[in-house]
């Protein structure tokens, strides 16, 4: 292939030398130009001759190229909903303080719960282990978390489990609650509690617990149970059983029991003092 020469280098000097790479150029530029409108106008020919299906193809292409300027606007809503999120998830932080002050008398200042009560630290860990475990593809990275909260607390609850506001887990160490466990709003939780389940099978195998049921310590409750609003299991019960709303169950296996006249029931009080 011929070498290509500057017609004009020899003859035009300085201004001829500059003219020659200025209109080459040129001729590449116009030469791109008429390439891109003669694609141009083959598409647009073939969109009209393939009738409504090029049209909607065309629209495609139109919605691809402004994908990138709906992201840009999309920002700030997704700014203001990871906002959102740490807001809620900081409401509910104050939340599990004043229900901790207002459920253990040994509690004295919020900044002692934050700092040192593992029955708090583990629910804050689970509900982040939780939202990770509804993500499918972060169920490993929950389950792996989960088990450092349990080394951490002495407290292991399954990323699974899903857990009322409110609750309360007093002293922690040993605390079991399985996967497909359900808790109520203002629940409360002694150490050694385990809502397990009694049967290797997949499915709902854990107890559904109501809002303000009351479980003492060393109690067990196993399989797809439900606990009814305000019940109260005391301490070292096996509870295999649904237990009705109010309802008192204490013992090995768990038995109901009728409160003694008499006697009002308090916040804190163990239900086998009323046996």
């Amino acid at each position: 292939m011929a070498p290509v020469t500057n017609p004009e280098s020899t003859t035009g000097g300085w201004n001829a030398t500059l003219a020659w790479p200025v209109r080459r150029l040129a001729e590449k530029l116009s030469s791109l130009a008429s390439r891109h409108l003669n694609q141009t106008a083959s598409d647009t020919t073939t969109e009209r001759k393939a009738g409504l299906p090029g049209r909607i193809l065309a629209g495609k292409r139109v919605a691809e190229t402004g994908g990138l300027a709906a992201a840009a606007s999309d920002t700030p809503a997704k700014t203001q909903d990871w906002w959102t999120r740490i807001r809620r998830f900081d409401a509910q932080m104050r939340e599990d303080l004043a229900t901790a002050q207002r459920l253990d008398p040994a509690a004295r200042t919020k900044i002692e719960v934050a700092l040192g009560y593992p029955g708090v630290h583990a629910l804050w860990l689970h509900r982040l282990c939780h939202a990770m475990w509804l993500r499918p593809n972060l169920k490993l990275p929950a389950r792996l978390l989960s088990q450092f909260g349990r080394h951490l607390t002495g407290v292991e609850i399954h990323p699974g489990a899903q857990l009322g506001r409110r609750l309360f887990i007093d002293h922690g160490m040993g605390v079991v609650i399985g996967e497909t466990t359900e808790v109520g709003n203002d629940v409360l939780l002694f150490h050694g509690v385990t809502l397990g389940g009694r049967a290797m099978v997949k499915g709902k195998r854990h107890p559904t617990l109501g809002n303000s049921v009351t479980v003492g310590a060393g109690a067990k409750v196993l399989g797809p149970i439900h606990i009814g609003d305000g019940a109260r299991i005391g301490a070292n019960s096996v509870v295999v059983g649904d237990v009705p709303p109010g309802g008192v169950v204490v013992g090995v296996p768990g038995k109901a029991r009728k409160v003694r006249s008499g006697v009002e029931p308090g916040l804190l009080e163990d239900p086998a003092l009323w046996i």
